[in-house]
């Protein structure tokens, strides 16, 4: 502790560092993240959880991180989930918090901001633990999909949508998957083969066990939907996957959304799933205090706002604002990159226009292969972009996605477990 402090006065009367120097500087007050973990990912409707509600998956990935962490459940001060569908999600997190095993004195909240949910949970318990507001919180993204959407139920008010832009945010996502696709040229052809490849990839991927580390096992009930016969089963490993996907087999897939084009599809677009993934933070000094281990500094995360019509392409307008912040090379600085595949039009968008290389994107698939529960996937990200960054021994991790209505996400982390 006395190394930290001493570290701590020195990087202040030393000259400033930036970039890559300055985010990789260890200082006692850092934000850091002690667990990661996800439940695996199953098919929203017919899969493993599909008789799972959304506050026993809470529950029993809370009980989950009790057990992992073997951190006092006392010294957790706030817990906030992520989560889209679900209006009922702050009851949802504070009773399943309770019945985990957490004391009434741990907080309980939910934020939802689509499908950076996730990340904004996580951004939530960081930016109260950098204040001084706790010490120690919890930041979680869950998302039942078997259990409901997020359409609009009606119309906005006639005086709202006189906006062109305020009308354009009742836009189905399929809709402004194809506004994109056609925008800016995105062919079907091109969407098919980057689908493909995140396929490929989840299928090496799960195969060589690589997800093994970031998945907690889940103990649930699963009903024969012929018999109504209840089993207990315990669900270990993601759904998604199709193993022996080509771009040949895609490319027969009648086109998803005919009312609106002709190139977004069921195979090139994020399957519909349920899952859960959960991210504990506190400051570097409280880590040690604690004997947790340190997995990674949080950097920091921010929003942009874009057309809502092609709310697609929001990384594109949120992770250069990000790296502007930090001084930091998209090119240069980051390692492992992992961007939502809401749909392959917005993914093969991104991927052009901000000239990634696409070796350091989605490394073991995206949400086309491994599923998109809503205020799951900004945590899920997390989870899966640290464990690659372990798996290949990478420093900085880049995560991003889309937004309805119009916005982009991103966040970047620090992977400290080289």
């Amino acid at each position: 502790m006395a190394s930290e402090r001493l570290s701590s006065i020195l990087s202040h009367l030393s000259p400033a560092k930036s970039g890559v120097a300055a985010i990789t500087t260890k200082n006692p007050d850092d934000v850091v993240i002690t667990l990661a973990i996800r439940t695996p990912l199953a098919k929203s409707g017919k899969g493993g959880f599909k008789d799972t509600p959304l506050d026993y998956l809470v529950y029993s990935l809370l009980k989950r991180v009790l057990e992992k962490s073997r951190i006092d459940p006392q010294l957790i001060e706030d817990i906030c989930m992520g989560n889209v569908s679900n209006a009922k999600a702050a009851y949802i997190v504070r009773a399943a918090s309770l019945g985990a095993g957490f004391p009434v004195t741990t907080g309980g909240s939910s934020v939802n901001r689509f499908c950076s949910s996730g990340l904004k949970a996580v951004q939530d318990i960081a930016n109260q633990i950098s204040m001084g507001s706790i010490d120690v919180g919890l930041a979680i993204g869950a998302e039942s999909m078997t259990e409901g959407g997020d359409r609009l139920e009606k119309p906005f008010h006639d005086e709202i949508i006189q906006n062109s832009e305020a009308n354009d945010c009742m836009q189905p996502m399929g809709q402004t998957s194809e506004n994109v696709g056609r925008d800016f040229n995105i062919s079907r052809e091109a969407q098919d083969k980057y689908a493909a490849e995140s396929y490929q990839r989840a299928e090496r991927a799960q195969k060589a066990g690589w997800f093994d580390e970031e998945i907690v096992p889940i103990s649930t009930i699963l009903k024969d939907p012929k018999t109504g016969e209840e089993n207990r089963v315990s669900i270990t490993r993601d759904e998604g996957p199709r193993y022996g996907t080509t771009f040949e087999s895609l490319n027969k897939i009648r086109p998803a959304f005919p009312q609106f084009g002709d190139k977004s599809t069921g195979g090139n677009s994020s399957q519909v799933t349920d899952g859960a993934a959960a991210i504990l933070l506190m400051k570097r000094s409280k880590a040690i205090e604690l004997n947790q281990p340190i997995l990674a500094k949080f950097v920091g995360a921010t929003v942009a706002g874009l057309a809502p019509r092609i709310m697609g392409i929001g990384p594109t307008i949120a992770i250069p604002k990000l790296l502007s912040k930090f001084n930091l090379n998209l090119e240069t600085d980051i390692d492992i990159i992992e961007i939502n595949e809401a749909f392959a039009s917005m993914a093969v968008y991104c991927l052009n226009t901000l000239q990634i290389d696409h070796a350091k994107m989605n490394v073991r698939g995206g949400a086309i292969a491994l599923g998109h529960p809503l205020g799951a996937t900004g945590a899920r990200q997390i989870v899966t972009g640290l464990s690659e960054c372990r798996r290949q021994k990478k420093k900085i991790l880049l995560t991003s996605m889309c937004i309805g209505t119009g916005q982009g996400m991103a966040g970047l982390f620090v992977n400290e477990q080289l």
